[in-house]
């Protein structure tokens, strides 16, 4: 940052949102964005949780702060702050102003009481050195519906699936996706207005696709779970050749869910079943016929940050008794190095500092990113990121990190 052009860093206001907004939109190179999405965004920012950097006159950074609540292992729910909207204008690349924003932030998440902050990264390279480590990943699959056949289990053909309107049946299917949010942790508990996320559907995003359409299931009477999803037509040579897209899917049962994938397998005309932001574990591919078909690969979705180291920790409960002294670096947030006792099982945990010699050595961001029990202590000290100065001390605490399922962050934002 010259000396010539100094920045401020400010808190937005309301007023000014449409050319925040606008910057946002030029520096992720998207065209304009419909009416549709900025008036929803424009509802869901908190101005006061939202950051805007100024070369004088001139808006060159932005970036978001919602409020969120998130599931940990053990089942608390704990505020997040959904770091969102980040950007820097071209013109003022390495000049330090999302060092500057990302500063602002996290003081701010800190005095606000959060322990927690959390993204979804454009470019995985850019928030290590604040601290933010990769603790949950997402599966991704195309799979060749044509060939690929499910072996569903016993109660599917009891489930009722009809087709209903996205809107119609919003309140049934938060239910279902409020019922979820407990049993995995990088669950979001949905803050009022983000319902409406999920039906955001602009014509000029479909890529030529149908509308959103929506598919539930009941047993019973009752809503157990519900698919969106979208619908392309295409034919070649050989006839036929559509793609469903899956938007979401959530289910209450294992019935519930095959009976919505083997909809989604068995749409007519369809060849292609596109999948995204879905669970590494995800239970359809121990029905599928031929998981190479599907082509699945995993990569990174969930960022986490430790505001509060001690409050973080000892807010999730450990599969395993944990008894450790956690020697932690953290230099954009000194307040959470040095050494920290965590001891804890599947009943609770405390973490407090304490002067007594250290068992592990890591940074921040290696402990996020075992935070949610998604990545190993023992995987990320094979790649010499946690040092192992107890022997015992790292097997002891790898295993009670961990989560009986793997975390999952459904959602960006």
């Amino acid at each position: 940052m010259t000396t010539e052009h100094p920045t401020d860093v400010k808190v937005l206001r309301a007023e000014e949102f449409d050319g925040w907004w606008d910057h946002l939109v030029r520096a992720f190179g998207a065209g304009p964005a419909s009416a549709e999405e900025r008036d929803l965004d424009r509802s869901l920012i908190e101005a006061e949780r939202a950051l805007a950097v100024w070369d004088g006159p001139e808006l060159v950074g932005t970036s978001g702060a919602f409020r969120f609540r998130m599931t940990v292992p053990g089942g608390a729910v704990l505020p997040a702050a959904g770091v969102t909207m980040v950007s820097v204008s071209a013109t003022h690349r390495r000049r330090g102003v999302l060092t500057s924003m990302m500063r602002r932030q996290l003081d701010d998440v800190r005095e606000w009481g959060e322990p927690l902050a959390v993204l979804t990264a454009s470019e995985p390279a850019i928030y290590g050195r604040f601290g933010y480590g990769a603790a949950t990943h997402q599966l991704l699959a195309e799979i060749d519906t044509g060939r690929v056949t499910l072996d569903v289990p016993a109660g599917t053909d009891a489930v009722r699936l009809r087709y209903a309107g996205p809107a119609e049946v919003l309140a049934e299917c938060e239910a279902v996706y409020a019922r979820t949010v407990p049993l995995r942790p990088g669950m979001l508990a949905r803050q009022p207005g983000w319902e409406r996320v999920g039906l955001l559907d602009p014509e000029s995003e479909r890529d030529g696709a149908s509308a959103l359409q929506c598919v539930v299931a009941e047993r019973d009477g009752e809503v157990t779970g519900f698919a969106r999803f979208r619908t392309k037509l295409g034919w070649g040579t050989g006839g036929h050749d559509g793609t469903v897209t899956l938007e979401e899917l959530a289910a209450l049962d294992p019935a519930t869910d095959a009976a919505l994938w083997r909809f989604l397998f068995g749409i007519d005309l369809m060849t292609t079943l596109v999948v995204r932001r879905r669970p590494v574990d995800d239970a359809w591919q121990y029905l599928v016929s031929d998981i190479r078909r599907c082509r699945t690969r995993v990569r990174d979705m969930g960022y986490v940050r430790l505001v509060d180291v001690g409050a973080a920790l000892a807010a999730r409960t450990y599969q395993a008794p944990v008894d450790v002294v956690l020697e932690v670096a953290d230099a954009f947030c000194p307040w959470n190095a040095g050494r920290w006792r965590l001891s804890g099982d599947a009943k609770g945990a405390s973490c407090e500092r304490t002067s007594d010699a250290a068992d592990l050595a890591l940074s921040v961001r290696e402990l996020a990113a075992a935070y949610l029990g998604g990545v190993g202590l023992l995987s990320l000290a094979g790649a010499g990121r946690v040092r192992e100065l107890r022997p015992g001390a790292l097997a002891e605490a790898s295993v009670a990190f961990g989560s009986p399922v793997p975390p999952w962050l459904p959602h960006g934002f």
